[in-house]
């Protein structure tokens, strides 16, 4: 090769791709470890979370990861009833945004939609007024966590399970639209190590039905 191409390629390569490629390290190590964002596609978390949300997601709220993996270094905590996380999903391996309903020892249990925590019904109020003609909206107090959900009359869905007692390391997790969520009631408890942060507020939001215009009434607002 001739040594002036040699030589521009060496400078190429010292001045341009490696400070990109330790920028991109950096970058990409931070996101992994320390924080993230989510994109919300779908509306199985309504009407807490809407469709073209884009969430923070705290990825040491509870401990702290080795970049790019799911082993813990440190743990300071651990997610509580009314946490909504992200995690893998143990079905395939997806990023899904959920509630916990149910921690470790807990014993759970849903009737008609309604659930039951330890033997005790969770208490609910009326909260319809932003509900559409298909769907109902009511307050379910979770502990002292107060966050809406939705149920949709005639949809299928699984609305009644018998008691669960939730083993060491596991959690149960829920979407907050009840009848229109793939969770921990199809794909069964998850794992601690797969939990990899918690979402505690709204960045971005735009509206895919109308041509992805800014609700800027979300931005940077906290979920319940």
């Amino acid at each position: 090769m001739n040594p002036q191409w040699k030589s521009r390629l060496k400078t190429f390569w010292q001045e341009w791709v490696k400070p990109f490629l330790f920028i991109l390290i950096i970058v990409t190590s931070f996101r992994s470890a320390l924080a993230d964002w989510n994109d919300v596609p779908s509306g199985s978390m309504r009407p807490t979370i809407l469709e073209g949300d884009r969430i923070f997601v705290n990825k040491i709220a509870y401990d702290l990861k080795i970049p790019f993996t799911t082993f813990h270094l440190l743990e300071w905590g651990d997610p509580e009833r009314g946490d909504i996380v992200v995690f893998f999903s143990p079905a395939d391996q997806k990023r899904l945004v959920k509630r916990v309903v149910g921690i470790p020892g807990d014993v759970i249990e849903m009737k008609d939609n309604r659930l039951f925590l330890n033997g005790k019904p969770i208490a609910y109020e009326s909260g319809g007024s932003d509900a559409s003609d298909n769907d109902s909206i009511s307050n379910e107090i979770l502990g002292d966590r107060r966050h809406s959900v939705m149920t949709t009359p005639g949809k299928f869905s699984i609305r009644s399970f018998d008691p669960i007692e939730i083993p060491v390391d596991q959690y149960f997790m829920m979407g907050d639209n009840r009848d229109n969520s793939y969770d921990s009631r199809f794909f069964g408890f998850v794992d601690r190590r797969r939990i990899i942060g918690k979402a505690p507020a709204v960045v971005l939001s735009v509206d895919p039905e109308n041509y992805y215009r800014p609700r800027f009434d979300r931005f940077f607002s906290a979920l319940p």
